[in-house]
């Protein structure tokens, strides 16, 4: 079942690639009032605007994967009318408790409770692998190679959860990007996304000390060079609201800078060091860091949401950035990075597969890495 979130949308279709069985995809539409079967663990369509969503009738699926709260309730309805033989596997974050699912995929910075069929991945699922960046990289380098070597590849997101993303954090992130590339000698390649705020890539459009491709995201665009953009780099920077473009971005084995958005109070790396329990290194980061914060009624209203509401409502993404940069995979903008690698980096679909294949008691065919479908992530 289709999610509405790109990110998640790029998830579960690489799951289901990954499987290498059969499989149809679902397109839900929700009306206003959803949230209640949510609320009361619902078990039924209530929610669906049936008359403009994909029919969900007979013969019923061996397997239902899906991602985001509003589909919680259909998976089980799903379960329900197939007399318990569906099995059902949920992405993400949960509403519900992890026993209503056959099986839940999740990330550090979801609070979902430790249950045997809870599998903790270190970053989200994505179809990149050797292949489809070697086909990109083939693509895009003929159109690329005006630009002198090498490469620095700029991937922009924009406000989430308790970051808000506007002219400051883009004002910073084209001096830092624009002073590591003096540094390299590099050609930057920008691409933004849904999210990405106009003041940021339109401050990337007017500047002339770098040479430079951009890249402005549309919709559904065939043409949109995000994965070329990945597999030609020599380093790559990410805004760090981002952990699918942190996942896709260490996919590809280049150095990885992690740019935080936030300054001051609402920094990524001090609510990271608090994550740590080192306030005094939290602080010592305030004292550091001069920068005003963009604010937001929406990132200040989530950030009071993490600190005295639910947890099941909130993501806590400094508890994925305190992983990969003690895991050594990721460094801050402007902090020395770990080196590219040679070997691939270790797979969590192979483990998210090798999981399914045991709950439904057979090998799935799939291969991890090698799909196609791989060349569709840029445009969802």
């Amino acid at each position: 079942m289709d999610s509405h979130r790109s990110g998640e949308k790029t998830q579960l279709r690489a799951l289901a690639e990954g499987l290498g069985w059969p499989y149809e995809i679902k397109t839900l539409r929700y009306r206003n009032y959803e949230m209640r079967t949510n609320l009361l663990r619902g078990s039924d369509l209530r929610g669906v605007d049936r008359a403009n969503s994909d029919a969900l009738a007979p013969p019923w699926p061996d397997l239902v994967l899906s991602m985001g709260m509003r589909n919680e309730p259909v998976a089980r309805w799903i379960r329900d009318q197939s007399g318990g033989h569906t099995r059902l596997v949920f992405l993400g974050r949960l509403w519900s408790d992890p026993e209503q699912f056959d099986l839940v995929i999740t990330t550090p910075q979801y609070r979902v409770p430790n249950r045997p069929n809870v599998l903790r991945n270190a970053l989200p699922l994505h179809p990149l692998g050797p292949e489809p960046l070697a086909r990109a990289a083939a693509r895009w380098s003929p159109a690329l190679s005006h630009l002198p070597r090498p490469y620095l590849t700029v991937n922009i997101g924009g406000t989430s959860g308790p970051y808000a993303f506007g002219p400051r954090a883009a004002a910073r992130l084209v001096r830092d990007t624009l002073a590591l590339a003096r540094q390299r000698g590099a050609s930057l390649l920008i691409s933004s996304s849904a999210r990405t705020p106009a003041a940021a890539i339109d401050a990337f459009a007017t500047q002339s000390q770098v040479p430079m491709q951009l890249y402005r995201w549309q919709p559904g665009d065939p043409d949109n060079p995000y994965l070329g953009f990945l597999a030609l780099a020599d380093e790559i920077i990410v805004t760090a609201d981002s952990i699918s473009m942190l996942s896709e971005a260490y996919a590809t084995g280049k150095p990885v800078h992690m740019f935080d958005p936030g300054a001051g109070r609402f920094s990524m790396r001090r609510d990271m060091a608090l994550a740590l329990g080192e306030r005094d290194r939290a602080e010592a980061l305030l004292r550091q860091n001069e920068g005003r914060p963009d604010l937001s009624l929406g990132s200040l209203a989530y950030r009071g949401l993490m600190r005295w509401g639910w947890k099941h409502l909130s993501r806590d993404i400094s508890q994925m950035h305190l992983r990969l940069v003690q895991s050594g995979r990721m460094g801050w903008l402007g902090q020395p990075v770990p080196a590219a690698k040679e070997a691939p980096p270790p797979s969590d679909m192979e483990r998210a597969i090798s999981r399914i294949g045991q709950l439904m008691e057979t090998k799935p065919s799939g291969t991890p890495g090698t799909s196609r479908r791989a060349e569709r992530i840029s445009q969802l």
